[in-house]
């Protein structure tokens, strides 16, 4: 029986549906960002539909820093696991790249066309690929971090979660240095009960084996654990829950809120280089 079952629907659709949350201007933030990030790629040279397998989705685009060696950040879009598009999110990259940090923003499988399942293997597909190929993007192996946003938080969360060993005899333990899920979806059974499981279909069965509440991180890397500052109850409990059920005295989990920050504005602060979160990031990057 799920433990949200006898909570009042309105409530938890008011809590997770962002889009009706953030009102009309939503569409124009959605075409400001899609043509701020076309003119970064024109002006950052970015090598654009790159493979990381044979999937028609399984491509990312790369943002060199044009500094050899040094760390790549591995972000991972949000949509609800059912919308979105590497292509709107190339502007979270500017800044990273002027601080000497490379960053590859990936594209994935949706639902409904697959199981929730089926995502996570194909973002560790793209990590081990860019392991195995970080000369040739000139990237320190050694130094991969994972970012994503919201259903990308929640796939940072499950890579830490990762026993890569397993998934591959060639990768070290620790391939993931660091995560940094932003506004995360830590436990999945909320959304069952919401318009948002249009796309993922999921039972509450379902929603806790794919919850990385459930799945401990398999390594002490560090995490920043950010939300929006003005974002709703549920997802500051959200993160609050995660930190506080994996943080340990050797794997430092920080919270971070965004100063009066919803859940887009947040990544428009990640993308100014003088930004408190931005600098939190580049901290983490910079300490392992």
């Amino acid at each position: 029986m799920s433990l949200y079952m006898n909570m009042d629907a309105n409530r938890l659709e008011a809590e997770y549906n962002l889009i009706a949350r953030r009102g009309p201007d939503f569409p124009d933030l959605v075409e400001r960002w899609m043509a701020r990030s076309a003119a970064h790629r024109e002006a950052s040279g970015a090598k654009v539909d790159l493979s990381y397998g044979d999937g028609e989705r399984e491509k990312f685009d790369f943002f060199s820093s044009g500094q050899k060696g040094r760390p790549v950040v591995i972000y991972i879009h949000g949509g609800y696991w059912q919308r979105g598009d590497k292509a709107m999110y190339s502007f979270v990259s500017e800044s990273f790249i002027k601080h000497g940090v490379s960053v590859a923003v990936i594209n994935y499988n949706l639902t409904p066309s697959v199981r929730m399942g089926q995502i996570p293997p194909q973002i560790c597909k793209s990590v081990a690929w860019i392991w195995h190929h970080s000369d040739a993007l000139g990237v320190d192996r050694d130094s991969l971090f994972v970012m994503g946003h919201s259903a990308g938080g929640h796939l940072t969360a499950l890579m830490m979660a990762t026993d890569w060993p397993a998934y591959d005899a060639a990768l070290p333990v620790d391939i993931v240095r660091g995560g940094i899920p932003i506004s995360g979806l830590f436990e999945l059974e909320p959304l069952v009960h919401t318009s948002i499981n249009e796309g993922p279909q999921m039972d509450v069965a379902e929603a806790r084996v794919e919850s990385p509440t459930f799945r401990p991180p398999l390594t002490d890397a560090p995490q920043l654990v950010v939300v929006g500052g003005a974002e709703t109850r549920e997802f500051l409990r959200q993160s609050d829950g995660y930190v506080s059920k994996f943080q340990t005295d050797k794997r430092i989990m920080e919270r971070y809120d965004v100063p009066d920050a919803d859940h887009f504005d947040e990544l428009e602060r990640l993308a100014e280089a003088d930004s408190v979160f931005f600098e939190k990031c580049m901290a983490m990057i910079g300490s392992v």
